[in-house]
């Protein structure tokens, strides 16, 4: 008798669903938009649910009562006050399987170390830091950004490119071609223009913007490069944080890094890693290169203690195979 493992990916602006059998084959497939209740509501994750569940089970021919387990990572689920809603959302599925849902950071985190235990550090719209142990035990940051002082995602960078932006133009700090780059994105005559229309909130500049920072600091403005060793070291500073709950301060460990920014190339990187090595050198940063949603799978296995040695690395074969490696899967959403 064959079992069929569901892993779910819901992000803030796609989602995925992936069925896959005990070998770690991929037998089903299904995607979406955004899930995120804080985007969509609890009736747009729920129904996010239902388009990329009902996908998936479709393209693998198979009922629902036939799924073994399942396992959920769900951009938005920070808080235990969170928990009963995103569970009646998950409910509403019909599913007969044991099932758990975590973070969706964390679901990199299985994807992307190589024995299932480390940190994850995403990098993308904005940022997140989720860590587990060799038994389990979790670290965590907030997951609510700048709020809490937490920073190092694609919005953050480009928040402070504007400030840096204010302080070339007030003459507090010194020259810069993002002033007049900005301007351009933003569709404004001038940096004085450009600042009026941020604060009036007739321009915006959204995470997009943060690409055009990468390429003049690769270009050689100061302020830009200034700006992309600035977010390197905000993320090793959320690693180091989960690094010290977990006391991995002596352990040789995996830093996933999952996330579309670390595209940006290796100057983000490297000042992260001289953050995270002034306290932890046995940390190893490794890319995700391989869609989170199989972490999700991988989750679901665990939940009938079915998760046997070999299978995350057939899993990720198959997937990409399945998919045709589908670039777009590769980042958090």
């Amino acid at each position: 008798m064959t079992d069929f493992y569901l892993g779910v990916d819901v992000g803030g602006t796609k989602s995925h669903a992936l069925i896959a059998d005990q070998d770690g084959r991929v037998v089903g497939f299904g995607e979406g938009g955004a899930g995120n209740y804080e985007v969509v509501g609890w009736e747009g994750l729920r129904q996010t649910l239902e388009d990329i569940v009902g996908h998936a089970l479709a393209s693998a021919s198979i009922a629902r009562e036939k799924v073994t387990g399942a396992g959920f990572g769900i951009a938005g689920y920070d808080w235990p006050g969170e928990r009963e809603p995103t569970r009646q959302a998950i409910e509403s599925l019909g599913l007969r399987a044991p099932y758990e849902l975590v973070n969706d950071a964390t679901i990199g985190l299985l994807a992307g170390a190589a024995d299932g235990w480390g940190l994850v550090v995403v990098a993308g719209t904005s940022n997140n830091c989720r860590g587990r142990d060799r038994q389990g035990r979790e670290g965590r940051l907030t997951g609510c950004g700048p709020g809490f002082g937490e920073y190092g995602g694609a919005s953050e960078l480009v928040a402070e490119a504007v400030k840096r932006i204010a302080y070339a133009w007030t003459q507090r700090g010194p020259a810069t071609r993002l002033a007049e780059a900005f301007a351009q994105l933003a569709g404004a005559s001038s940096t004085a223009d450009l600042l009026e229309g941020l604060y009036l909130e007739r321009y915006h500049l959204t995470a997009a913007a943060a690409p055009t920072i990468f390429r003049l600091a690769a270009g050689g403005d100061g302020v830009a490069q200034d700006l992309i060793q600035w977010c390197g070291s905000e993320l090793g500073g959320l690693a180091l944080g989960v690094i010290r709950q977990l006391g991995f301060e002596d352990a040789d460990f995996e830093v996933v890094l999952a996330g579309s920014l670390y595209d940006g190339g290796p100057a983000l990187i490297e000042s992260m890693q001289e953050r995270i090595h002034a306290v932890a050198p046995g940390a190893r940063l490794v890319r995700l290169e391989a869609p989170p949603v199989i972490g999700a799978v991988l989750l679901a296995m665990e939940q009938v203690g079915s998760l046997s040695s070999g299978v995350r690395e057939t899993l990720i074969e198959s997937t990409n195979e399945y998919l045709q490696v589908g670039q777009d899967l590769r980042h958090p959403g």
